[in-house]
C-alpha cells in the first residue's frame, strides 16, 4: 500500500487547502494508506518539505492551487520521485489539464490504484532564477500583470479575480515589442503576450493552448498581437472554448527551446506565480516527473 505525504498550503484557495485534505485524508486511510501531513510555510519550504519526502519513497500530494503544484512538481522533477494532486487553490489548472475529478472519492481511487505516469515539465533560466522547473505555463505579459492582481485580491475568488485583474491590467497596457526565438529561430511579435504552454489551461480555466499535451514533449507558444481592446476583451471571451486560435491577431508556434526578450520590463509569471521580468530562456523536460492521473 501506498504511503503518501501531503504537502499542505494552508492558504490556497482562501484557506480551503486544508479542508479539501479531510475527506481524502479518511479515504486514503480506510483503504489502508499511510498519510502524514506536512503543512508549508512558503514555497520554497513545501519544495524543501516534497524533496524529502520523495528521497523516501513517499507519494507527495501538493494540496492547494497551481503556485504549489508548480513548486512541487518543479522540485521533484528529475528526481523519480511521484506526486499527486489535490486542486484546492484558485485556478487549479494544471489538475484539470490533467482530467482530475474534484471528487475525493474519485480522486482517492486514482491516487491509491492508479500506476504513476510521465508528465513534461518546463526548466526556466533568467537573470534572476539561475534555474527554475515549472510545470503548466510561462506567461510574459498583460497575463502576467493581471495574475498579480488577482493573486493580490482579496475580495473575489477563482475565475471572478482573475476577470478583475485582467480588466485592470488591460486598462493600463501598451503594447510590447517582443523577439521570439524559437528553436534557434528567431520571430517578432509586438502586443499583449507570449505564453509557452505545456498545458492547455491557465487563468483559472482558461483554454491558451487547445493543443498542448502535457505529455507530447514540446511547448505550445501563443502570442497575441496589439489590437483595440473592445477586441481584446472579445478574444479574451473566446478563452473559454479555445477558440481564439482561429482569429489572426493569434500566432502559434511549438518548439522545444524558447527564448523570450522585449523593448521593456515586461513581466513574466509561472504557475500562478508572477516571478520576473523579461528575459527569460524555457526549455521542455520531456517525460521528468512521473504523476498519478
Amino acid at each position: 500500500m501506498r504511503q503518501f505525504t501531503a504537502v499542505v498550503n494552508p492558504t490556497a484557495g482562501g484557506s480551503t487547502g486544508a479542508a479539501a485534505l479531510l475527506a481524502l485524508a479518511r479515504l486514503l486511510r480506510e483503504a489502508g494508506a499511510e498519510l502524514h501531513t506536512e503543512y508549508s510555510r512558503s514555497l520554497a519550504h513545501a519544495r524543501e518539505l516534497a524533496r524529502e519526502a520523495g528521497r523516501r519513497g513517499r507519494v507527495v500530494l501538493a494540496v492547494g492551487g497551481d503556485g504549489i503544484a508548480g513548486g512541487i512538481g518543479g522540485a521533484l522533477s528529475g528526481t523519480g520521485a511521484t506526486l499527486g494532486l489535490v486542486p484546492a487553490g484558485r485556478g487549479n489548472d494544471f489538475a484539470r489539464a490533467l482530467g482530475l475529478p474534484a471528487d475525493p472519492a474519485a480522486l482517492a481511487r486514482i491516487l491509491l490504484h492508479n500506476e504513476p505516469r510521465p508528465v513534461d515539465t518546463i526548466e526556466v533560466e533568467s537573470a534572476v532564477h539561475d534555474r527554475a522547473v515549472v510545470l503548466g505555463s510561462v506567461y510574459a505579459g498583460v497575463d502576467a500583470l493581471a495574475n498579480r492582481h488577482a493573486n493580490r485580491s482579496r475580495l473575489l475568488r477563482g475565475s471572478a479575480s482573475y476577470y478583475a485583474g485582467g480588466l485592470r491590467a488591460v486598462t493600463g497596457w501598451r503594447a510590447a515589442r517582443y523577439r521570439v526565438t524559437v528553436d534557434g529561430e528567431e520571430h517578432t511579435h509586438t502586443g499583449y503576450t507570449v505564453v509557452a504552454a505545456n498545458s492547455g489551461y491557465y487563468g483559472s480555466g482558461r483554454v491558451i493552448a487547445p493543443d498542448a499535451r502535457v505529455d507530447d514533449g514540446v511547448l505550445e507558444i501563443v502570442m497575441i498581437a496589439d489590437a483595440p481592446r473592445r477586441l481584446f476583451f472579445s478574444l479574451m471571451n473566446d478563452l473559454r472554448t479555445g477558440a481564439h486560435v482561429h482569429r489572426p491577431q493569434v500566432r502559434i508556434l511549438r518548439g522545444k527551446e524558447i527564448r523570450i526578450l522585449a523593448d521593456r520590463d515586461v513581466p513574466y509569471g509561472a504557475d500562478g506565480e508572477v516571478e520576473a521580468v523579461l528575459p527569460v530562456t524555457l526549455r521542455v523536460l520531456p517525460g521528468a516527473l512521473r504523476v498519478l492521473r
